[in-house]
């Protein structure tokens, strides 16, 4: 399938507008899911039949997760404002989930840092109730079961794509209420474990750079996403 047929679910919007709209869907008992989409998920649907379905069923809500995703909409002429990062819309929804009193669940990541993180929201938001588990237990459904049980408001899955999103996914049809997101690495960056890129980078949509200059390991994995990823989308430009 071509990649632009994946491209037309990405929300084109602004990032404040996809935040309010995950907002209301979660104070009104909503069941939303999103998809937190950069290149590498996308190649990852060209080659995996599960992943595939998953981009397009119509039960997902896909964001432009990575600027590569944003100019390669903006090249086959489809609408996109900016990217809407999934650090981001965590830290938008956790803010107004800790001052509504919200049940919140994080699965993934250490154990040091997701016990950490959710130290840090008790203690920001005294009326939060936070569940989580690590991403290192041997039976990732049975986990995600156990909290899904807990009928949360907000659940963020930190296991990386697709693996996270997979896994939401095949428990949606069970789920009734609440907003679902896959998050990557994100849990690093809101403990305090882990510091982001400096605001240049952020602000300049380069965050991509600057990790690949601290981890050069991560070139390879770059290269085969992302640099396939728009080469694929420049052959399909009208």
């Amino acid at each position: 399938m071509a990649i632009d047929e994946y491209l037309k679910r990405v929300f084109g919007g602004t990032a404040e507008e996809y935040a309010q709209r995950a907002k209301k869907a979660m104070l009104e008992g909503k069941k939303l899911f999103i998809v937190t989409a950069n290149p590498e998920i996308i190649m990852h649907a060209q080659r995996d039949p599960a992943v595939r379905l998953l981009l397009l069923s119509k039960e997902a809500e896909i964001v432009p997760d990575g600027i590569s995703v944003v100019k390669a909409m903006k090249i086959l002429g489809l609408p996109a404002q900016e990217r809407i990062t999934g650090v981001d819309l965590s830290e938008k929804l956790l803010r107004v989930a800790g001052e509504q009193g919200k049940t919140v669940c994080l699965l993934g990541a250490k154990e040091e840092v997701v016990s950490a993180l959710a130290q840090k929201l008790r203690d920001q938001y005294p009326r939060i109730t936070v569940h989580y588990r690590n991403g290192y237990g041997r039976d990732k459904d049975a986990d995600f079961s156990a909290l899904a049980a807990l009928a949360p408001d907000l659940t963020l899955v930190a296991l990386g794509a697709p693996a996270q999103d997979l896994l939401i996914y095949r428990h949606l049809s069970k789920l009734t209420k609440g907003v679902w997101m896959g998050v990557g690495g994100s849990f690093d960056v809101l403990s305090g474990s882990k510091r982001r890129a400096p605001a240049f980078f952020v602000k300049t949509n380069t965050e991509w750079l600057y990790r690949i200059a601290r981890e050069p390991s991560r070139l390879g994995r770059f290269w085969n996403n992302n640099v396939k990823f728009l080469g694929a989308v420049r052959r399909l430009r009208p």
